[in-house]
């Protein structure tokens, strides 16, 4: 069990929150174009502040060296329209300035430190033990009386600001983070039968890992594969000899659990579709697959219809593509109009079922990509084990 705010008392003490508002930019102007993440996080703040605490936000934009490595002036004029109420912003990560600032914060107000990754220790590969004696946390934790981790999208890294304030100050989870965990472990641990996995979008490496381990244990009553996953499975893509092994077996062990399209669209100066059969024996030459085709989204669609849970990752294509929407709205659709638990994961996911206006529809959106496929192959989440590690005897 991960300690909650259930289990502290905020008033009067100054709180440093880890979020994840890693928003998507323009690249042209650097504005913010979606929100979500911030909007995500208000919960949490807003509970602290209402108990009489004081909120620092830690978090990071981009990576060192990416186009969208910037600071988070902008995050913090965002979070202050959210929340309805200014947001103070101070360029500095545990510098002088920022811990002045964190010094003369008042009850009820908000502070946002600069982009936590131009702390050049932030991504080392280090222990929370390791990471707790950094100068990041050494500077700030004196400062803070509790800290809350509310970034589940980033919880399966063991990085600084996520887990090196876990070891040496009383810790637990925020709001969203709590509500991720209690939600996924649903799904990976009492499933509602039949329990579906849709899996698409443009990787398929990890998504292997992924069905192999729902299949193993269970999990998965049914897998319905479109995207590069789907390609994949399909055969109408070239993995590496390893990975065509580890399908094989998948296959051999599970193949009447897993759903695969029997049709695909095709860039062919417009929409084409064509069946898979006759793709695999005449090529698909110079042709690029953009979405499943319609036959496979009818077939995807009556599977939902009889499910009781089900969890959609990734689109069918290119669905920002008029042309290229069809089998991803098809299927969005039809999770959302399903009378089953759903659950959407995934930048991209949850993109498509804004894009569609079905967001509302879908029982749980989650923040998580690269973390919802850590959770659901049951692999180590840092920020989850070291809350379950220190986080007991830092209850009040």
């Amino acid at each position: 069990m991960i300690p909650t705010m259930d289990d502290f008392d905020f008033s009067g003490k100054t709180v440093l929150l880890r979020a994840d508002i890693n928003s998507p930019l323009d690249p042209e102007t650097m504005e913010i174009i979606d929100t979500s993440r911030i909007k995500r996080v208000v919960p949490t703040i807003k509970e602290i502040l209402d108990k009489n605490g004081k909120v620092v936000v830690l978090a990071h934009q981009g990576r060192p060296g990416g186009w969208d490595f910037t600071g988070l002036e902008k995050h913090a004029e965002a979070l202050s329209e959210e929340l309805g109420m200014g947001v103070k912003y101070v360029e500095d990560i545990y510098g002088d300035k920022a811990r002045n600032a964190i010094k003369e914060l008042g009850d009820g107000e908000v502070l946002m430190l600069d982009n936590v990754r131009k702390f050049e220790g932030e991504r080392d590969k280090k222990t929370a033990e390791e990471h707790s004696r950094s100068i990041l946390v050494q500077s700030l934790a004196p400062l803070a009386d509790i800290f809350v981790n509310d970034a589940f999208a980033a919880a399966h890294r063991s990085q600084c600001s996520l887990v090196g304030f876990i070891p040496v100050m009383p810790s637990c989870a925020g709001r969203l983070m709590e509500k991720e965990v209690k939600t996924l472990s649903k799904i990976t641990e009492k499933p509602e039968r039949p329990c579906i996995f849709i899996f698409g979008g443009a990787k398929y490496s990890n998504a292997i890992k992924v069905i192999k381990n729902l299949l193993e244990r269970g999990v998965a009553d049914k897998i319905l594969l479109g995207g590069v996953p789907g390609n994949v499975f399909a055969g109408l893509a070239k993995p590496s000899e390893e990975e065509r092994a580890e399908i094989g077996s998948i296959m051999a062990g599970f193949g009447d659990r897993l759903i695969l399209p029997v049709d695909v669209a095709v860039d062919d100066g417009g929409r084409r579709e064509a069946g898979v059969t006759e793709l695999k024996e005449g090529g698909t030459g110079s042709y690029e697959i953009k979405d499943i085709g319609s036959r496979t989204a009818e077939i995807f669609r009556k599977e939902i219809e009889g499910a009781s849970m089900i969890l959609l990752s990734g689109p069918m294509g290119v669905f920002e593509s008029k042309e290229f929407e069809k089998g991803t709205r098809e299927v969005v659709e039809a999770v959302a109009s399903s009378r089953a638990f759903s659950v959407v994961g995934g930048g991209h996911t949850t993109a498509a079922v804004n894009k569609f206006g079905v967001a509302d529809s879908i029982s749980y959106i989650s923040t998580g990509g690269g973390s919802l496929e850590r959770f659901l192959m049951g692999g180590k989440m840092p920020v989850i084990e070291a809350l379950e590690k220190y986080g007991g005897h830092s209850v009040q």
